[in-house]
């Protein structure tokens, strides 16, 4: 799950890592209240959307030229780009041609920067560890980091049986090249956020740019904090911050009904049980020349309604031409898959072609109710065959269809 980077300070205040003042602002009239209420005669208004890259993203049919972080030096500046802000599709690196809608804004006090760095916690899949990375090169994406100067990345692997050290801070600050205060300061930095990491059962924070400021404080500009879903339970704060509008409607209402469901960009819908063998789904469909529409994993103990609710959002979407239906039934009953696929086919008037596979537990039940159904459905005898039949299946409705 993600936050909105004003969520992700108000976490790290919590911690005590120092943040600069904001408000957040869902109109004008209340973005100037923010920034008369913070007082001073600079301020920043910075679009709140799930994605990075604001201050360099651009606004659809917005001319100006002008991204989704601005610097205001007036209470009516700060209105101005609240008005050309709100409401408008930002586009940038992160949300695709679609962009997102500004729904809300972020007013923070401005104060003088002396450098821009960067600081990301994460789990390190390769290592089984969490790992701190800083570099000199803040306030541009590390991804491009890595690419370009891969060398000015430092890495800190924290052994989980000792937990982090204040010594793995200050080799952190001195890699940023700090010195002076700015090293301790650094050093309760690092050791708050990894502490926040920690605590909230995050898989990403980031806080980038890491700032100096002219007066040599440490402070964090912008925050992005990323959590494990499979650990929200323990924080019912963390889930109230969620915010539907920023995710994609199919998702939303996927994970309201105890699915895992990622939307991709190919044709071939997949309803699968274990995310392991959606994954093996995935690639044979790739191997024959097609591209899987989305993940779907239904879980080992789902129920018809679940099953049904699945097969709707896969048939929802406008670019699904073929569903592949791949069930093992261990603790999955292959008739329970069955009866929902038959339901949610019949409500949807079904039209694209649709290959199942079923193998396992009342499997041979579940293969009568396919057939009884009156529905035009392939069988597959294995995964192969099933890939091979959908692919197959897909570009012969194309070819029929003149595309």
């Amino acid at each position: 799950m993600h936050i909105h980077e004003h969520q992700a300070k108000e976490l790290l205040r919590r911690y005590d890592v120092p943040v600069p003042q904001g408000c957040v602002a869902f109109t004008p009239d209340e973005a100037t209240h923010a920034a008369r209420k913070l007082g001073g005669t600079v301020w920043v208004v910075k679009s709140q959307i799930h994605a990075g890259g604001r201050g360099v993203g651009r606004f659809v049919g917005d001319g100006s030229g002008k991204g989704g972080v601005r610097i205001a030096t007036s209470i009516d500046e700060v209105h101005a780009h609240a008005m050309q802000m709100l409401g408008k599709t930002l586009v940038t690196r992160q949300t695709g041609p679609a962009g997102r809608t500004v729904r809300r804004l972020y007013i923070e006090k401005g104060f003088d920067i002396a450098r821009e760095l960067y600081l990301g916690i994460l789990i390190d899949r390769a290592t089984s560890r969490i790992t701190i990375m800083a570099s000199t090169e803040g306030g541009i994406d590390i991804e491009e980091v890595a690419a370009r100067t891969p060398e000015k990345i430092m890495k800190v692997a924290i052994d989980p049986a000792s937990g982090i050290q204040p010594f793995h801070a200050r080799r952190l600050a001195s890699s940023l090249r700090l010195s002076g205060k700015q090293v301790g300061a650094a050093t309760r930095f690092i050791l708050s956020v990894y502490r926040a990491f920690t605590e909230l059962d995050a898989s990403i924070v980031e806080i980038n740019p890491l700032v100096v400021t002219g007066s040599g404080d440490v402070m964090a500009l912008d925050a992005k904090f990323s959590f494990d879903d499979n650990a929200l339970f323990r924080h019912p704060e963390i889930e109230a911050m969620r915010d539907e509008s920023e995710e994609d409607p199919a998702e939303a209402e996927a994970a309201r009904h105890g699915l895992s469901y990622v939307r991709l960009d190919g044709n071939i819908g997949c309803m699968v049980n274990g995310a392991g063998l959606a994954m093996a789904t995935m690639d044979l469909i790739k191997r024959h020349g097609a591209a899987p529409a989305n993940f779907l994993d239904v879980g080992g103990g789902a129920t018809q309604e679940r099953v049904t609710t699945a097969f709707r959002l896969i048939a929802a979407d406008p670019k699904v031409e073929g569903i592949l239906v791949n069930i093992f039934g261990g603790i999955m009953r292959c008739d329970v898959i069955a009866e929902g696929v038959v339901a949610a086919a019949h409500d949807v008037d079904l039209t694209v072609p649709l290959v199942v596979r079923l193998e396992g537990t009342h499997v041979e039940q579940g293969r009568q109710i396919l057939r009884n159904s009156g529905l035009p459905i392939l069988s597959a005898s294995h995964l192969g065959d099933a890939a091979e039949k959908v692919v197959a299946a897909v570009r012969a409705t194309q070819k029929k269809g003149g595309k």
